[in-house]
């Protein structure tokens, strides 16, 4: 897949920026797939330049919900140190949510579109709602997808669409889903640019939190994969209201 020349402008140097508040996350351990992305000279910027790294980087959500209307996401590296954390907008409806740098700087706002059969979801740079900023849009794949906690639950796909894809004739991303929740996989393409698995334990059942482990791939923009890993958090917390 071909990338817009402004989503790699920082062109093979991506790697020399420090992540927003602190150094870059370090290496991933562990065995990429062999269709993961990799691509150094056409890495995947879709947030910042500063959020791409040389080599696959792991990273750590937990999702702790405290009432319908206010939950929050903290994102850490491996070794627990803050990378993002995703809050709701204050004195604004539920679907509306701002991920923050670890300095506590918006970078960018998650609104779901009000009514919106597919349930999509636009992002937009800060806390901006003006076209200008718009970065790209996720919707579900399906108009049929019907879940319940009682029933075997059927697999989410998302489709993922940058802003200069206003057709919207093909997704540049597509996340697709595993079984009961417990992972996901991110696509450009046939290439793999990112993964996540579910994680519970005895003290994220107690406090009321989802766990999750990512590894975004090399060259590719890890802020935006939170993005999109939020994103589909939110889209199964609302197929089961």
């Amino acid at each position: 897949m071909k990338w817009p020349a402004s989503f790699f402008s920082c062109g093979t140097n991506c790697s020399s920026w420090p992540a927003m508040g602190g150094k870059l996350p370090g290496p991933a351990s562990g065995t990429a797939p062999a269709n993961a992305y990799t691509t150094e000279s056409n890495p995947i910027v879709v947030i910042g330049e500063q959020y791409i790294a040389p080599y696959p980087v792991d990273l750590k959500i937990q999702h702790t919900v405290f009432t319908v209307a206010e939950n929050n996401f903290d994102i850490t590296d491996v070794n627990d140190n803050p990378i993002f954390k995703v809050k709701n907008k204050l004195f604004s409806f539920p679907d509306r949510r701002v991920l923050l740098d670890a300095a506590g700087n918006p970078l960018v706002s998650l609104k779901q579109k009000i009514l919106s059969v597919r349930r999509r979801w636009r992002v937009f740079r800060g806390e901006s709602d003006k076209s200008s900023d718009f970065l790209f849009s996720v919707r579900k794949s399906s108009l049929v997808h019907l879940k319940m906690r009682t029933k075997t639950p059927t697999t989410t796909t998302l489709d993922v669409f940058l802003a200069s894809n206003t057709s919207e004739s093909l997704p540049d991303f597509k996340i697709k889903e595993g079984w009961r929740d417990s992972s996901c996989t991110i696509f450009a393409g046939d290439a793999i640019i990112a993964q996540m698995q579910r994680k519970q334990n005895v003290k994220s059942l107690v406090i009321n939190a989802d766990n999750y482990g990512i590894t975004a791939y090399p060259n590719v923009d890890y802020a935006f994969v939170v993005a999109l890993v939020v994103i589909l958090d939110e889209t199964n917390r609302n197929s089961y209201d």
